[in-house]
């Protein structure tokens, strides 16, 4: 298994400094233990508003400047670990979505960090955090059909060789690259800012590889320390 390590543009040290990440890339194996996930995000939800991390507040409120520092209005499209938390929040849970998916979610809500799970097999070349220039295609749904669009110059964008994979960096993902149960070959990426300790990050990095596990028991993982501080 060849383990992915992102390419991240310089230009992201100015709008994020000491942004870091785990990058992780999965083998899967047949899942056995779907109630694994199911469990995992049950108990994330219910533990949310009693047993947020210290530092979560500061975290996602960092990660809302960073979102202003290039262009991003937080209240409307805010990062995908606030998202989930607002949803949580409101109506008391999430519904269940898929056993992967379900589980990188509970991931993120516990530890009030961004999560991203792709289809590795649909990536084209290696994925890259980059500055978009406007002209990059996004592939989406509007209104229940296929349709596509370009990011806003500036923005922050992830992106393969064929187009952007996810809008405002952790916002938005796109169709071609999203990840299920079926994908033989997954990479997931936890992004985290200086107010999140770096133990943390392994612990949440560690969670899901544990998760993965005992919900595909057979898969193999590789860890990959990205940006800023870190030691792969």
């Amino acid at each position: 298994m060849q383990p992915v390590t992102p390419i991240i543009d310089s230009a992201i040290t100015d709008i994020a400094p000491g942004f870091r990440a785990l990058s992780i890339t999965v083998e899967a194996a047949p899942i056995t233990h779907p109630e694994v996930a199911e469990a995992a995000l049950q108990r994330a939800c219910q533990e949310l508003a009693a047993d947020a991390p210290a530092w979560a507040e500061a975290h996602l409120e960092a990660w809302g400047e960073v979102f202003r520092r290039f262009g991003a209005k937080p209240q409307r499209t805010p990062c995908s670990a606030l998202a989930l938390r607002k949803r949580v929040l409101r109506d008391g849970s999430l519904p269940s979505i898929d056993p992967v998916v379900d589980l990188y979610n509970a991931v993120s809500l516990r530890f009030a960090i961004p999560v991203g799970g792709e289809n590795l097999a649909a990536y084209a070349g290696t994925p890259r955090l980059v500055v978009a220039d406007g002209s990059e295609m996004f592939d989406t749904m509007k209104e229940g059909v296929p349709a596509h669009e370009s990011p806003e110059a500036g923005e922050v964008i992830w992106r393969d060789e064929v187009g952007v994979t996810c809008r405002r960096w952790n916002w938005r993902q796109g169709v071609r690259t999203r990840l299920d149960a079926e994908a033989q070959r997954m990479w997931f990426i936890l992004e985290s800012l200086p107010e999140m300790p770096l133990e943390a990050l392994r612990e949440a990095g560690d969670q899901l590889i544990d998760g993965l596990q005992r919900m595909m028991p057979g898969m193999k993982a590789e860890l990959r320390w990205v940006g800023a501080g870190v030691v792969d």
